[in-house]
């Protein structure tokens, strides 16, 4: 007869971590920002081993961690395959004129003075509407860097702010995923954990805005990409411009509001671009091909079969404008893959021994007070975050080990699902073998540490739900007969969500 597997100690609980952090520490100091390009990935997955090698120490059979691996790695190919979408969608959007459109038209509109928090604002109000920071960025992100860099703008302040305000957006919008799953591992209603939100999202966003406008006062032209003080110019000599050109940014944006799939709607957005380059692009899309034996007809298929697959590569004479636009393919995002794929394993791994839930006893003994409790909870979905790799799993994960001990102490839910939300959401973009932290750094072309200082609404907002749980401001309570009623409900993880 088999025998159970020993409960891991704290000891053990902490060595993969302690080995992973000692690994990246080193592969950033040996290769600095190239350290996602290979470094961390051997680091997760030697971490993992570590962690496995834990679980076997405790009686647990191997066969039944690779299947962890598989399940673990399996939550994450919705993602894969909406990176490699938006990949897609960024070269054919830059070749049909898209993108070139909408930096010509955002140079336009935005002053320098007004960037940054203008920049944050659209994006909120967009992800608000559309209930995703995935296409937010994917989309008007990716123009935005490019004004940013147009009027000489700094990248990484732009991405923060972008960030900032599709976070803000997809977090409040009863649209998002993550906004519905939270409520589910907590036990608590949608729309009651909206407005028990607007308590510490609110604030977190005045603040956001109020840093980005003081650092737009403060910026002066010339730290961003120069060399493009006549990108108008040089964008109008490349690609024939014109408002129709925004029609796949239009349908994207009917469809994420429609509830579509993101998957789809994303790929249907790169299909479009792909049409509308041939449509108005023909001569880019040829020379794109670079098939001179081709009939026109095939040359432009392969022009935008490589827009698909390779991205847009420039040739504009203008150095800093070829960099700006030679960008996308399914092929740019292979890298973050691996990065993913080696982070979901690690989390899979720490997931099945018990090393995570091992941690988490340790932390709840401590938590005493109400907000020591929130805050454990906090700070519980950013190391989430880090171990498993995945909003989601943040979520869920998170939810599932503390929702009995909310209960047990009269706690509303909706305190919960505001923590799940003011850390696990978040601080995912942070993190940059995260899910979310490795789609927006190579969908907006800036390394997530260069951009995490200036991510405002996501730094500041754990620290605002940190110090009103410690206050005790809008600290919801149950009554008994709730409170039996909520510890009775069953506390099985709810179904992962698409991004």
């Amino acid at each position: 007869m088999m025998s159970t597997p020993r409960e891991p100690s704290l000891l053990q609980a902490l060595t993969p971590l302690v080995f992973l952090a000692v690994l990246l520490a080193g592969a950033v100091y040996v290769y600095g920002s190239d350290a996602s390009y290979g470094a961390n990935q051997v680091s997760l997955m030697l971490a993992a081993g570590v962690a496995a090698l834990v679980g076997l120490r405790n009686g647990q059979r191997w066969q039944e961690i690779q299947d962890s691996l598989v399940h673990g790695i399996s939550l994450a190919i919705v993602p894969i395959f909406i990176l490699l979408a938006v990949g897609a969608l960024i070269g054919t959007w830059i070749l049909s004129g898209t993108v070139p459109t909408l930096i010509v038209y955002g140079l336009k509109l935005l002053h320098p003075s007004i960037f940054y928090p203008a920049a944050c604002l659209i994006c909120a109000i967009v992800a608000l509407a559309i209930g995703s920071s995935w296409t937010v960025a994917g989309t008007l992100g990716v123009a935005l860097i490019g004004v940013a860099q147009g009027l000489d703008m700094s990248p990484a302040i732009t991405a923060g702010a972008v960030i900032s305000g599709a976070y803000f957006g997809d977090k409040m919008s009863p649209l998002s995923d993550t906004t519905n799953i939270a409520p589910a591992a907590a036990g608590s209603e949608l729309f009651a954990h909206i407005r028990h939100m607007t308590w510490t999202t609110v604030p977190s966003i005045v603040i956001a805005l109020v840093l980005f406008t003081v650092v737009g006062l403060g910026a002066s032209r010339g730290e961003g990409g120069g060399g493009l003080d006549d990108l108008p110019t040089v964008l109008a000599g490349q690609f024939n411009l014109g408002p129709h050109l925004l029609v796949p940014l239009v349908v994207v944006f009917v469809l994420a509001v429609r509830r579509f799939p993101a998957y789809p709607t994303i790929l249907i957005g790169a299909l479009l671009g792909g049409v509308f380059a041939v449509a108005f692009q023909p001569d880019r899309v040829v020379a794109l091909a670079d098939k001179e034996a081709l009939s026109r007809p095939l040359a432009m298929l392969a022009g935008v079969w490589s827009a698909l697959a390779d991205g847009y590569k420039a040739g504009t004479g203008n150095a800093a404008a070829d960099e700006l636009l030679s960008r996308g393919g399914m092929s740019s995002m292979l890298n973050t893959i691996w990065l993913i794929i080696c982070a979901m394993g690690f989390g899979a791994v720490m997931e099945k021994t018990g090393l995570l839930e091992r941690m988490i006893r340790s932390v709840l003994k401590a938590a005493r007070t109400t907000g020591s409790l929130i805050a454990a909870t906090l700070a519980t979905a950013v190391g989430a975050n880090a171990i498993a790799a995945d909003q989601y799993m943040s979520i869920v994960l998170t939810g599932r080990l503390y929702r009995p001990e909310y209960a047990r102490r009269g706690l509303a839910p909706v305190n919960l699902s505001r923590a799940l939300e003011d850390a696990g959401t978040i601080t995912s973009p942070l993190i940059p073998w995260n899910t979310c932290g490795a789609y927006m750094a190579v969908t907006l072309g800036v390394a997530t540490l260069d951009y995490l200082p200036y991510a405002f609404f996501n730094l500041v907002s754990p620290f605002v739900s940190a110090i009103l749980a410690y206050a005790g401001f809008k600290i919801l309570r149950v009554t008994p007969h709730a409170e039996a009623a909520v510890s009775a409900t069953d506390h099985s993880t709810p179904a992962s969500p698409q991004p």
